[in-house]
């Protein structure tokens, strides 16, 4: 297939996963510097509540508040102090230069109103949060300065370059993750929906199977799920397809050899009853003259009686299986047997064929000759397809001559959706002018040899009678070293 469910599947979350992580990076390059700034202003608001609270109720030098304060600013990463109206320390988390440094921009702020191009981010009445840059760093800061409750004075200021740097680091091994997570989440998906399209893809072949009318393949599955649900489904619909059209091409077979037969009805019957009583009368009349001789006691010793008797026995033989060939090829010709359309494997029909004919082989001292071994499966009447290979073989066996061989094939011919069955025997060839009267009732090309086997000329009459109910062609050909007759059946 172009474009198979997995790969489809596999695009699909490929794409998803890359917007989705692209969606990410672009939320996290916008909003994750301002969600990092929101926060650290909350965290100066904090700190700020817990050191008002702490000067008002005289805590502030308490050793539990200076734990506070230090994981404040461990977490966080702020420096802050508080000095009193004499501008003495009373609380720092920055060393004593740093702290020295902070004091002199705090008194800045309070009493020199310095005009800088720091940003004001926050006022309120008693205290401004505004972002400034260290000149000496050259560092960005988040400061928050002004007067305490209890009339101490205080900064607390915390580094904005962390932020900077933790959201480009952030966004960059956003990246990496999403760079291997499409990858592999590909490869993953690959391999997942493999399991899950196999089934599909066995009913997608199963179905253009069926759609060459080949219903011999059923899907095997054992999924509990809706696909499992499908596969029985198509198994059942192929069941009653190959039924259906089993019975539409046998009522389809009737329906023509029905039309055909209505208008050969009348000929045919002429016709077999001026056979009929040409071919009877030589077996008569051999009849009659060997009884007459015996009753006459023409022969009187043992030995010549039971020549006659043996002779009338092979006469009256011959005529019984005339007789039934005839009956066979009357139900033929007049339409009085169903043809029964159904698919069956010609080469298993041939190799039992065989099998039973192995001893009559042998008798006969002939080589077969039949290589073909896959299955190929036909449509016709598995017992008249059986009959017309029948007349052809034997009709092989009597007239195999040289070498004694007899080869069998099987042709498959693609484009017409047919095989042809060929049965060649090394021997003679039959005169040009005799091919087209081959499959005329009682026709002999050589009569004594006909004779010398039993031949009534009835078989390939039997032959052309089946194949024309059939609705297929069927024929002989002089070959370089003997005889080839054939037929042609539907594979599909």
């Amino acid at each position: 297939m172009n474009r198979s469910l997995n790969r489809q599947f596999a695009w699909i979350f490929g794409i998803l996963l890359t917007g989705t992580i692209l969606l990410c990076w672009f939320l996290n390059s916008i909003f994750l510097e301002k969600y990092y700034f929101i926060k650290k202003q909350g965290a100066l608001h904090s700190a700020y509540n817990k050191i008002n609270t702490a000067a008002l109720s005289g805590d502030i030098d308490n050793s539990e508040f200076d734990l506070e304060i230090e994981q404040i600013s461990g977490t966080y990463n702020i420096e802050m102090i508080v000095i009193d109206s004499d501008s003495e320390t009373v609380k720092t988390t920055a060393s004593y230069d740093q702290a020295q440094l902070l004091i002199g921009q705090l008194l800045d702020h309070l009493f020199l109103d310095v005009q800088t191009t720091d940003k004001i981010i926050e006022k309120g009445e008693q205290y401004t949060i505004q972002q400034s840059m260290d000149k000496r760093s050259k560092t960005n800061f988040l400061e928050m300065w002004g007067t305490l409750d209890n009339g101490y004075w205080y900064m607390i200021r915390s580094p904005l370059e962390g932020i900077r740097d933790s959201a480009q680091i952030a966004n960059r091994f956003l990246a990496y993750v999403g760079i291997f997570a499409v990858f592999a989440g590909c490869i993953i998906t690959l391999f997942v929906t493999r399991r899950v399209t196999k089934p599909i893809l066995q009913l997608a072949q199963i179905s253009a199977k069926m759609k060459n009318l080949d219903f011999e393949v059923k899907y095997d599955g054992k999924e509990k799920n809706e696909i499992g649900v499908l596969g029985q489904h198509i198994n059942e619909l192929s069941d009653t397809l190959q039924q259906t059209i089993s019975e539409l091409k046998t009522a389809n077979n009737e329906l023509q050899n029905d039309i055909e037969n209505k208008e050969k009805i009348d000929t045919m019957r002429r016709e077999f009853l001026s056979n009929v009583s040409h071919e009877l009368k030589t077996p008569i009349a051999l009849i009659m003259g060997y009884a007459e001789g015996l009753k006459m006691g023409i022969n009187e010793d043992d030995e010549s009686r039971e020549f006659y008797c043996d002779v009338i026995m092979d006469e009256a033989n011959k005529m019984n299986v005339m007789v039934k060939k005839l009956l066979t090829l009357n139900q033929l010709e007049f339409g009085d047997d169903t043809v029964v359309m159904e698919r069956f494997d010609i080469v298993e029909l041939i190799r039992n064929y065989l099998r039973s004919s192995e001893i009559l082989i042998q008798q006969k001292e002939v080589q077969v000759i039949f290589e073909e071994d896959a299955p190929i499966y036909v449509w016709g009447d598995e017992f008249k397809v059986e009959e017309v290979f029948m007349n052809y073989f034997s009709n092989a066996l009597n007239h195999a001559a040289f070498n004694k061989q007899i080869m069998i094939s099987v042709e498959r011919m693609e484009e017409q959706n047919k095989v042809r069955v060929k049965v060649f025997n090394t021997g003679e060839q039959i005169p040009e002018e005799s091919l087209p009267n081959l499959w005329d009732k009682f026709y002999k090309v050589d009569k004594a040899r006909t004779r010398e086997y039993g031949g009534s000329g009835v078989g390939l009459s039997i032959v052309k009678a089946i194949m024309e109910s059939l609705n297929q062609s069927f024929g002989v050909d002089n070959k370089d070293t003997g005889v080839e007759f054939w037929f042609e059946l539907s594979t599909k």
